[in-house]
């Protein structure tokens, strides 16, 4: 229960038991009572011994001060930060990662983050070359590589960047045309802007390094924008065919050298082939040579008969005429083999022809008529 609550319970707790009020405690008593107990701790008595206690207790209170002050001088750097040490305000040093310790009061350290890799993002409507508006939204990645300049080169890094960049997007875009914005020139866009930022804060020597650039997005106005997207498409198509075609024309090359290799290597076997049978023939006609000339007749007729044996050898159809008659005898070969069968033996073949001869020549001698086989009046054909 609270001491002033209605009801007639009024213990306040400046009252001493007998009812009497005795106010709020006095500081100046509090601290005679501090300093008399230490008083009484160094061993001194009376008066006389009012000073000694009082200088006791201020030193042991400068001492105190002084522990708190030394205590409160350590701090910390982290790893990814370097300190910027000021002392009496003005720029005194770097301080490493680790625990560090200043004099309070004196230095004082700023610690400025130079590993992270920052984000700055600027978008806007502007006008391009050709006076059409466009939305470009791009973002800039930067670090700190200076913590002294960065801090004091100038009020506000990071505004000034903001402004730097979105006079360098409004000079690059005011400078290209809007088809080259939003389609092929994109990268030559986003090239142009990081230079002419880079001019822009150079001579401000902020203490920053600008790692990156990326253009996000770079549109038309909604009104056009339906148009555009089928600008862009039919130009993504026409890339799309175009490395089609070069995929094509890489596959088919190969193979069509291959054709030709294949090609030229059969021509070159086909005319040592040629040249070889030419030599060959011109060998043998140059072996017959001497035998004509010792037999002309002879050798001729041989020749002739070895011509037409390869010439109606593997013919199906023979037609025999006498020579002076009129009678012509046709052997139809093909039938007989396909009586016999497909693999009748040769001799077969022989035996019927040899019949058919001596038929012949049986009824040439009946008419005193001599019958001869005449190659020259061979007629052959196949079916």
């Amino acid at each position: 229960m609270a001491w002033n609550e209605p009801g007639g319970n009024n213990n306040d707790p400046w009252k001493n038991r007998g009812g009497r009020d005795q106010g709020p405690p006095d500081l100046d008593d509090i601290f005679k009572n501090i300093f008399g107990k230490f008083g009484k701790m160094g061993g001194g008595k009376g008066p006389s011994s009012g000073k000694g206690i009082g200088g006791l207790g201020l030193g042991i209170v400068a001492g105190l001060l002084i522990v708190i002050w030394v205590i409160s001088g350590f701090y910390t750097i982290r790893e990814a930060e370097r300190g910027v040490v000021l002392r009496f305000g003005e720029f005194h040093s770097f301080v490493e990662p680790g625990l560090q310790w200043k004099p309070t009061f004196v230095d004082n350290v700023i610690p400025v983050d130079v590993q992270t890799v920052r984000n700055m993002a600027s978008a806007g409507s502007m006008l391009t070359e050709d006076e059409n508006l466009v939305t470009v939204d791009m973002v800039v990645q930067y670090r700190v590589v200076e913590p002294y300049k960065y801090t004091f080169a100038v009020v506000n890094p990071e505004e000034s960047l903001s402004q730097a960049l979105d006079s360098a997007i409004r000079y690059v875009v005011g400078h290209s045309k809007m088809d080259d914005v939003l389609t092929s020139g994109r990268e030559v866009a986003r090239s142009q802007v990081r230079e002419e930022l880079l001019s822009i804060i150079e001579p401000y020597d902020m203490g920053l390094s600008i790692v990156d650039m990326n253009l996000r997005n770079a549109r038309p106005p909604e009104q056009v924008k339906a148009a555009f997207d089928d600008a862009i498409a039919a130009q993504e198509d026409e890339q799309r065919f175009i490395r089609e075609a070069e995929a094509y024309a890489r596959e088919i090359e190969p193979r069509a050298r291959g054709q030709v290799n294949r090609m030229a290597e059969e021509a070159q076997a086909y005319k040592e082939r040629v040249t070889l049978e030419a030599q060959g023939e011109v060998a043998r006609f140059a072996a017959l040579l001497p035998q004509y000339i010792a037999a002309p007749e002879v050798t001729r007729q041989r020749i002739y008969l070895e011509t037409l044996e390869a010439v109606y050898g593997s013919t199906t159809k023979i037609m025999l005429d006498n020579k002076g008659s009129g009678n012509m005898m046709y052997l139809p070969l093909d039938k007989i083999m396909e009586r016999q069968g497909a693999n009748a033996p040769s001799s077969t073949i022989r035996n019927t022809i040899e019949g058919l001869r001596n038929a012949n020549d049986v009824d040439s001698n009946s008419n005193s008529t001599p019958t001869t086989i005449r190659g020259d009046r061979f007629r052959s054909g196949r079916n």
